[in-house]
């Protein structure tokens, strides 16, 4: 028996092109179907019952084998244009959905510092070395993502039913995900999510947060989340669409 979250990787033909996936098993979870998904990578991540036969989830794969081809390839060239962050002054940055400018001030002998001035964010470091700057903004970004989270979560919470109280969060850097909930009900969030705009932000909580009612991604998931975001649909492409740009550092 596969653990929970536990993965292995397979692959089906679509004509000259091999399209590989990650299938995930997760006994603690009730999924009823098989769901595929492609991340803002381009990778490719397929749930599944643990009773469902390997033919059937490749049988499956296959059958939506056009569909994965044609959003692998725009995530493919979504990233193609997301440039190498150099962590120097000028380049842009992204906070709640809006564009900011790094501004690096060398101060010889200061304390490494980063704050918010007007539409740029400042960071103070004794020298200019990218990994010091980059280990500033790194820390500003995840005091000011647990701040934000925090605020929303005491704002959703209250209007989900299910949930009685505000569940444990931890944050966590994570390349292809915005956030998970384990069966025992923890958010895991990524502290990369402060960079997207506020409603982007309310999704993926509320996508989170209807897990702790429904662990699986079947009918009754989406009714759920449909009735707490009717539009999420036309938010989670906006956020999909800026994932290159915001996970990039």
């Amino acid at each position: 028996m596969l653990m929970s979250d536990q993965l292995t990787n397979h692959s089906v033909q679509y004509g000259e092109e091999l399209i590989r996936f990650g299938l995930r098993r997760q006994p603690s979870r009730t999924v009823q179907r098989v769901a595929i998904h492609v991340e803002p990578n381009g990778s490719v991540l397929v749930d599944a019952p643990e009773s469902a036969p390997i033919a059937t989830v490749l049988a499956a794969v296959k059958k939506r084998s056009r569909w994965i081809s044609q959003h692998v390839g725009a995530a493919r060239e979504r990233l193609t244009h997301a440039l190498p962050r150099e962590y120097v002054s000028g380049e842009s940055l992204h906070y709640l959905g809006r564009r900011y400018r790094l501004k690096v001030v060398i101060e010889a002998g200061s304390d490494p510092n980063a704050r918010m001035r007007g539409g740029f964010i400042e960071v103070i470091v004794p020298e200019g070395a990218p990994c010091l700057v980059r280990a500033e903004l790194d820390a500003w970004y995840r005091l000011r993502a647990k701040e934000v989270f925090m605020l929303r979560l005491a704002v959703l919470v209250p209007t989900m039913r299910w949930v009685k109280k505000i569940p444990e969060m931890r944050l966590l850097v994570m390349k292809v995900q915005w956030g998970s909930c384990s069966p025992a009900g923890r958010l895991t969030l990524n502290p990369q999510l402060v960079k997207a705009p506020r409603e982007c932000i309310d999704y993926v909580l509320l996508h989170e947060l209807c897990h702790l009612q429904h662990h699986n991604h079947g009918p009754k998931f989406y009714k759920a989340l449909d009735s707490q975001i009717p539009g999420w649909r036309a938010i989670k492409e906006r956020l999909d669409g800026m994932a290159e740009l915001l996970l990039s550092g």
